[in-house]
C-alpha cells in the first residue's frame, strides 16, 4: 500500500512538472531562407567555390597535358630527362592537391568564408530566440531543421515567424 502512495505522488509531481514546462520550435532552415543577407552570402560562398574549383581544374588539365607530352617524347628523352620530367609532374600534382586543399579542406578558405559570412546570421537568430525565450518565459526551444528527433509537431507551437518579426522580416 505505501508503494503504491509513492508511486502516484512520484506519477502527479511529474505530471505537474511537465504541463508546468513550455515547449516551442522554430525551424532555423525557413528563418535562414526568408533572411535576403543569407542568400546573399550563400551566392558569394557559390561564386568563389566555382571559381576554385575552375582553377583546380585548369590545374589538372595542365598537369594531363604536360603528362601526354611526357609519353609522346619519353621515347627520345633520356634517363635523367625522363626523371626530371617526371618529378615535374609529381611535383605539379603536389601543388595542386595541396591547393585544393587549402581551398576546400576542413578548416579551407571556403569553410572560413563560408563561416565569416554566415556565422553573424546565425548568432542574430540565436539571440533572437534567446531573447523570445526569455521574454515568454520557454522552458525548451527545438530547431526542427536541425534533425529528425521531433517525430510530430503542432504547428502552433512553431515560433519561427516570430523570430523573423524581431528580426525584422
Amino acid at each position: 500500500m505505501k508503494k503504491i502512495f509513492i508511486l502516484i505522488v512520484f506519477a502527479m509531481a511529474l505530471q505537474f512538472g511537465a504541463q508546468a514546462q513550455k515547449f516551442v520550435y522554430v525551424d532555423t532552415e525557413y528563418i535562414l531562407n526568408k533572411i535576403p543577407a543569407y542568400k546573399d552570402a550563400l551566392e558569394q560562398v557559390d561564386k568563389l567555390a566555382e571559381q576554385w574549383q575552375g582553377d583546380i581544374a585548369r590545374e589538372y588539365d595542365a598537369i594531363d597535358e604536360m603528362y601526354k607530352r611526357y609519353q609522346a617524347e619519353s621515347v627520345l628523352l633520356t634517363d635523367a630527362m625522363k626523371s626530371q620530367r617526371e618529378n615535374e609532374i609529381i611535383e605539379r600534382e603536389k601543388q595542386v592537391k595541396k591547393l585544393q586543399k587549402d581551398k576546400f579542406g576542413v578548416d579551407g578558405e571556403l569553410f572560413q568564408k563560408r563561416q565569416a559570412l554566415i556565422r553573424p546570421i546565425q548568432e542574430d537568430i540565436f539571440d533572437a530566440v534567446e531573447k523570445m525565450a526569455k521574454q515568454k518565459a520557454y522552458d525548451f526551444v527545438f530547431d526542427k531543421s536541425s534533425g529528425n528527433s521531433m517525430l510530430f509537431v503542432n504547428p502552433k507551437y512553431d515560433k519561427s515567424d516570430e523570430i523573423l518579426g524581431n528580426l525584422g522580416f
